[in-house]
């Protein structure tokens, strides 16, 4: 979505972006993922699916990155965010829109929203990284601050009280269905891919790819990453309910997400195959990995599929076609300076 475009988004007829009630089965389906398809594919970046012959000789499969770290504003997110500010009413974002956020989603709703001319208000918790502070406010966006990630929603709930629309980071359909079409791009690239594997932090990315995978490719093994500091949807789907994490505490802060969303744990335990913790040290061995072997920047949160792989988390069988994806490199230069430190 390039920044001087003005015009408006909206896609009448396109599906709700309403967040889901508890216990509501998702209605996003692979047509809603072709159709987000359609309406963002000259907003964002088609990013490339990339020969990764160190990690797969590491591993003992093919292996692949999908650098979504390459994608606008550095993350994955403006797939969904684009597709879920096409699906609102001008009514809804009229008096503005208000999100959440630790800096990914913050930046690409603010990017989507000020493509439309609407008002975005992001709330962060004051450990968000400044950079991405930064990168929110540089697309016209205002940033309130919380304590913590567990602070974020009540904030929310103030603004959603003085008339500004709330758009979920990652429980929202318009959101889950665009993020989907990653996977779209993954299998036109390499349509025998046998396993997908995924940073989860809410679980909006690990639901989209999940729908469209599986069904463009049945058979395909679906498998999520969290930091085992923040092993929110592996708690909701050892509860059998999202649940909420009374502490985070993980170098990963692009997943550090208090809770799973109720519309990706339904399809997740539907869908996904397995969802893996990896400890903070993994992680940044992906990381360290991607510079060094990939020349990829990677934030940890990006980098955590490629970490559990090498730690072993993730098994894979032999002659498997695995695809990773390198899902944001939004990372301060002097912070991975630290992590690429010996």
């Amino acid at each position: 979505m390039a920044e001087r475009q003005t015009h408006n988004l909206l896609v009448p007829g396109s599906i709700p972006g309403r967040p889901t009630a508890r216990g509501r089965t998702s209605i996003v389906g692979l047509a809603d993922v072709r159709r987000a398809r359609e309406v963002i594919a000259s907003h964002i970046y088609r990013t490339p699916l990339l020969s990764a012959r160190h990690l797969g000789e590491r591993i003992g499969a093919t292996a692949f990155l999908k650098a979504e770290n390459l994608q606008r504003t550095g993350s994955f997110k403006p797939r969904g965010a684009t597709y879920a500010v096409a699906t609102m009413s001008e009514a809804d974002r009229k008096g503005g829109i208000v999100t959440m956020s630790a800096g990914n989603a913050a930046q690409a709703i603010a990017y989507a929203g000020r493509s439309v001319g609407a008002r975005v208000t992001v709330v962060m918790p004051k450990t968000a990284p400044r950079t991405k502070v930064e990168a929110t406010r540089s697309h016209g966006a205002e940033v309130r601050f919380a304590e913590d990630m567990t602070g974020l929603l009540p904030i929310v709930r103030s603004l959603e009280a003085e008339g500004m629309r709330f758009l979920h980071p990652f429980d929202y359909d318009a959101m889950i269905a665009g993020h989907g079409t990653a996977a779209l791009e993954i299998l036109d690239d390499l349509p025998e891919t046998d396993v997908i594997v995924v940073g989860v932090g809410g679980g909006g990315l690990i639901a989209g790819l999940a729908v469209a995978a599986t069904a463009v490719r049945p058979g395909v093994r679906i498998i999520g990453v969290e930091p085992e500091g923040a092993a929110a949807m592996r708690a909701a789907l050892d509860a059998g309910r999202p649940v909420h994490l009374e502490r985070l505490a993980t170098v990963a802060d692009a997943l550090a997400a208090p809770f799973a969303g109720d519309r990706p744990f339904e399809i997740v335990r539907r869908l996904v195959e397995d969802v893996v913790t990896a400890t903070d040290e993994e992680i940044l061995e992906g990381v360290r990995f991607l510079a060094s072997r990939a020349r990829l920047v990677a934030e940890p949160g990006g980098a955590a599929a490629v970490g559990a792989l090498l730690a072993g988390r993730v098994r894979v069988r032999p002659g498997e076609r695995v695809v990773a994806v390198v899902s944001g490199g939004n990372v301060d230069m002097a912070r991975l300076a630290q992590f690429l430190a010996p």
